[in-house]
């Protein structure tokens, strides 16, 4: 099984509006874990300004919002 994270945080605009999008692509066999990189310093150091940031098996996304870009990368 594929793993998905999105680092995001509460009140994050951007993020609410990935998560949201991704809940309406078929995930399949892709599991989805989302961690708050505000509960976390190493997190937060990493990734705190360019939030949201999604990762699949470690590669990440350089994309936008898109419905279609997200779900050919999920692929």
């Amino acid at each position: 099984m594929k793993k998905l994270r999105l680092y995001s945080t509460s009140h994050c605009t951007l993020c609410e509006q990935l998560l949201e999008t991704l809940m309406q692509l078929p995930l399949g066999h892709v599991q989805l874990e989302v961690l708050d990189v505000a509960e976390d310093d190493n997190l937060l150091q990493r990734y705190g300004e360019r939030i949201p940031v999604l990762t699949l098996d470690g590669v990440e996304y350089q994309g936008g919002v898109d419905a279609r870009e997200l779900a050919e990368f999920l692929s």
